[in-house]
């Protein structure tokens, strides 16, 4: 029996050690002033993530796997004396107006001290207008500006059926402006990918057989790269 479990040990520490790491590249500029006062007034804070797939954690091998739920990891380990709660509110399929419309009941019922809200690639692979689709995102973020709390915009990754869909690009481009304009956070997806790339990592290595999803790996380094970016933030 002992020689089965240190044979188990052995491979699974074979596994873990053979996991790619990820690419270190810059962390993106946030400014969390919601949070950053909560964590250092010592006060529990919430952060909610909305979103569809993306959020949910399509395509990872477990839910324990998906965004999310690795940042809660990530801050964990690095603002230790922090009380942080990351919550998926995360449904795969849906669009900037379905998420609006639950924005009251899933997330600012939970009083977070931050959203990030992950949208735009359901927008892109269904052909909506991009137009259309910024001024769903305003609606939006005019209802989570009313509140007292800090915003992120998450963009889209870079995957092959996003790639190849007209309008990506754009309802990009109308993310990077609505953050500007409301003076919210981007945490940019795109960007991130493509500075994976140019640190030499191979962007299939990140991504699922789908040709759309992020992979364990993807989802982690990205949890990896928003937790840098928070904890600059809050420090």
């Amino acid at each position: 029996m002992r020689s089965l479990i240190l044979i188990l040990a052995l491979a699974w520490a074979g596994v873990a050690a053979a996991a790619p790491a990820c690419p270190a590249v810059p962390a993106q500029y946030l400014r969390l002033p919601h949070l950053r006062a909560a964590i250092h007034r010592g006060q529990p804070v919430v952060i909610a993530a909305i979103g569809s797939s993306s959020t949910w954690g399509a395509m990872a091998h477990d839910i324990g796997d998906s965004y999310p739920a690795m940042l809660q990891d990530e801050l964990g380990d690095r603002l230790p004396d922090a009380e942080i709660s990351v919550i998926n509110r995360g449904i795969s399929g849906e669009d900037a107006l379905r998420e609006d419309r639950r924005m009251e009941r899933d997330v600012l019922a939970l009083r977070p001290a931050l959203v990030i809200w992950q949208v735009g690639a359901n927008a892109a692979m269904r052909g909506e207008s991009p137009d259309r689709f910024a001024a769903l995102v305003e609606q939006g973020l005019r209802r989570l500006r009313a509140a007292d709390l800090d915003v992120v915009l998450m963009d889209n990754q870079r995957s092959r059926r996003l790639l190849g869909a007209p309008d990506n690009a754009r309802i990009n481009a109308a993310l990077a402006h609505l953050a500007r304009r409301y003076r919210v956070g981007l945490f940019s997806r795109d960007g991130l990918m493509r500075a994976w790339t140019r640190a030499g990592a191979a962007p299939a290595s990140f991504l699922a057989a789908d040709g759309m999803h992020m992979n364990d790996r993807g989802y982690a380094c990205t949890a990896a790269a928003l937790a840098d970016s928070i904890v600059a933030a809050v420090r």
